[in-house]
C-alpha cells in the first residue's frame, strides 16, 4: 500500500531504520526488491520509495498500490538519484539509513546483520557487506568484492585510490549522513563516492565485512559510453575534493594523482566511444591526448592504424567490443577502472 501523506507519517512512532529506494523506470524489478525487504528477519523499518520522474509511473504506482509491503511514496520530476535520496531523507524518521537500489535485493538477514554490526561498533558510521552479482551481465554469479576490491582500512586515501570500493547497499547512522551534507544533487553519477569522502572528512568511520547479504544487479550496456559518463562525474568529485582545505599532504597528493590519471582515462574512453560511433577523427585526437601521458606502445600502434586505415580499425574495434562484452574480466572494476587501461 502507498502512504502518500508524509505529514501524518511524521507523527507515528519512529522506526529504527529508514529504507530509501530511488526509483527511475524500475517497474520491471521493484516488486522483487520490495519482497526482499518484506522477507527481512528484522522488521522495525519504514520504506520510502521516491519516483524520480519515471516514464513508467502508472505501472510503478500500480505495483506499489497492490504490494503487501507498505511504502511511503514520493513522486517528483526527474532530478537524478541524489535528489531522490535527499527527498526521502527529509521525511525519514529512522535512526539508521539503509540504501537499496530499485533493482537490487537483500538477503533475509541483511538488516539484522548490518544493525548488529553498527550496535557492536559504535565508532562506525557506515557499513557495507559483500554481495552476489546477478542479472544479464557476464559477471553474474561473482562476488562483488572479488571484482570491486576492499582491502585494509577505509580511509580518504583508500577511497580515492580505490583500494576500497563501497557497495551501494549500505547501512548508516542517519545523523552522520545529514552531518556530511547528504547527496550532492549536481552529480548524476558517483554521488555515493562523493558522500563517502565527505563522511570520512567529517569524522565518520566507514567499515565493511565480507558476508554476502545482498544481490547486486548489473546490466549489459555500452562499455565506452558508460566509462565516459562515469569518468566525467568522477573527475567532478575529485575536483571538489581537491578544493578542500582540510586535506593532509598525502591525501592531497592522492587526489592530484587520481585527477591526472582519470583525466587521461577520460580521453582514452572518449576515443573508444568515438570509435564505436565510427568517428575516426575524434578518436585520433583523444587517443593522442591520452597517449601523451600513457606512452603506451599498444595505443601508439592504434594511433598509427587510425591515421592510415581508419575504416579497418573501426570494424576491428566493433568486433573486439562484442567479444569482450561477454567476459567479466573486462568489465569495470571499482568506480571505473578497466583491468587493462591501454587495451
Amino acid at each position: 500500500m502507498i502512504i502518500r501523506d508524509t505529514s501524518n507519517h511524521q507523527t507515528n512512532e519512529s522506526p529504527a531504520v529508514s529504507i530509501v529506494i530511488a526509483a527511475y523506470n524500475a517497474s520491471a524489478y521493484i516488486s522483487e526488491t520490495l519482497y526482499s525487504i518484506a522477507a527481512q528477519t528484522f522488521t522495525d523499518y519504514e520504506v520510502i520509495v521516491v519516483n524520480d520522474g519515471s516514464a513508467d509511473t502508472p505501472e510503478l504506482e500500480r505495483i506499489l498500490e497492490s504490494h503487501p509491503l507498505d511504502v511511503v511514496y514520493i513522486s517528483q520530476v526527474n532530478k537524478g538519484v541524489s535528489a531522490a535520496r535527499n527527498a526521502a531523507i527529509k521525511v525519514a524518521r529512522g535512526e539508521f539509513y539503509a540504501q537499496l537500489d530499485a533493482d537490487d535485493q537483500w538477503e533475509p538477514n541483511y538488516l539484522a546483520v548490518q544493525l548488529r554490526f553498527l550496535t557492536e561498533h559504535q565508532d562506525v558510521a557506515v557499513v557495507y557487506p559483500n554481495a552476489i552479482i546477478f542479472g544479464d551481465s557476464s559477471d553474474a554469479g561473482f562476488e562483488y568484492m572479488n571484482i570491486c576490491r576492499s582491502d585494509g582500512e577505509v580511509s580518504f586515501e583508500s577511497l580515492i585510490l580505490q583500494r576500497c570500493t563501497v557497495l551501494t547497499c549500505v547501512t548508516a547512522r542517519m545523523h552522520i549522513i545529514k552531518r556530511a551534507g547528504t547527496f550532492d544533487e549536481s552529480l548524476r553519477s558517483c554521488e555515493d563516492f562523493d558522500l563517502w569522502l565527505r563522511v570520512i572528512k567529517t569524522g565518520g568511520r566507514i567499515a565493511y565485512h565480507r558476508q554476502v547479504l545482498a544481490r547486486y544487479r548489473r546490466h549489459v550496456g555500452s562499455l565506452s559510453s558508460d566509462r565516459v559518463w562515469m569518468t566525467s562525474n568522477l573527475l567532478t568529485v575529485l575536483e571538489n575534493a581537491a578544493k578542500r582545505s582540510d586535506l593532509t599532504e598525502p591525501e592531497r597528493q592522492s587526489v592530484s594523482k587520481e585527477l591526472t590519471f582519470r583525466g587521461t582515462m577520460l580521453r582514452l574512453f572518449q576515443g573508444k566511444h568515438a570509435l564505436s560511433l565510427g568517428d575516426a577523427r575524434t578518436a585520433l585526437t583523444k587517443f593522442e591526448e591520452a597517449n601523451a601521458n600513457l606512452r603506451s606502445l599498444k595505443l601508439s600502434l592504434t594511433i598509427l592504424f587510425l591515421r592510415r586505415w581508419p575504416r579497418l580499425l573501426i570494424r576491428a574495434f566493433a568486433a573486439r567490443e562484442r567479444f569482450f562484452a561477454r567476459r567479466h574480466e573486462h568489465l569495470l572494476t571499482g568506480i571505473d577502472t578497466p583491468n587493462e587501461v591501454t587495451s
